[in-house]
C-alpha cells in the first residue's frame, strides 16, 4: 500500500503551524482583555456588538448566529449567560411566532459602548498594527479565501461584513431574518 497522502512541503508546514499558533493565542489574547476590563467573553462580545449594530439592537436567533459564526446551540448558552446578567432578553419574534428573537438592553448596550474601545485598542494592538496596509488587504483575502472553504454554504456573514452603505439595508434585512432572497 503507497501512501497517496500529500504532505506540505517545508514552506507551507512553516506557514500551517504559525497560523495554528494564531488560532491558539489571539482567542486566548482578546478574551483576557475582554474579561479583565468588562467581564465578557470574546463571544459575550461579539453577541452583543453584532446586537448593537442593528437599528432595533434585535436579531432573530438564526440571523444571530449566522452574524457571530456560532452554532445555534452554542449561542443559546450564551444568550442565556447573558440573560441573566440583564444585558440581553429573548422574546418570540413579531414577523414570526416560531422564532425568537434575541434584545440587546439597555444595560447591554452601556456595556458595549464601555468595552468596545478597550477591545479595539487590543485588536490594533495584537494584529492591526503588526501589518502594513498591503498585509491588511492580504490578510483579508487569505481570511475570505479561507472562508470559502470553510462556509461554502455561505451561512455565516463574516464575508460580507462591514456592511456596505449600499448593502445596509440588504444586509439588515439578512440579519434580522427578513430578506427575501
Amino acid at each position: 500500500m503507497t501512501d497517496e497522502t500529500p504532505w506540505l512541503t517545508r514552506d507551507q508546514l512553516r506557514a500551517w503551524m504559525k497560523l495554528v499558533a494564531v488560532m491558539e493565542l489571539l482567542p486566548a489574547a482578546l478574551d483576557q482583555q475582554l474579561q479583565r476590563d468588562a467581564d465578557l467573553t470574546h463571544f459575550d462580545y461579539m453577541v452583543i456588538a453584532m446586537l448593537s449594530e442593528t437599528e432595533s439592537r434585535t436579531l432573530r436567533m438564526s440571523a444571530l448566529a449566522s452574524a457571530t459564526n456560532a452554532s445555534l446551540p452554542r449561542l443559546s448558552h450564551v444568550v442565556s449567560r447573558l440573560e441573566k446578567r440583564g444585558l440581553v432578553s429573548r422574546c418570540p419574534s413579531t414577523d414570526d411566532r416560531r422564532a425568537t428573537d434575541v434584545r440587546l438592553t439597555d444595560a447591554g448596550y452601556a456595556t458595549i459602548v464601555d468595552a468596545a474601545p478597550d477591545h479595539v485598542r487590543t485588536a490594533r494592538r495584537v494584529v492591526i498594527d503588526a501589518l502594513t496596509e498591503e498585509q491588511v488587504g492580504q490578510l483579508d483575502g487569505i481570511a475570505a479565501a479561507l472562508l470559502t472553504r470553510l462556509d461554502p454554504e455561505r451561512r455565516f456573514a463574516a464575508l460580507t461584513y462591514p456592511r456596505d452603505d449600499d448593502d445596509t439595508a440588504i444586509c439588515e434585512a439578512r440579519l434580522t431574518g427578513t430578506a427575501t432572497d
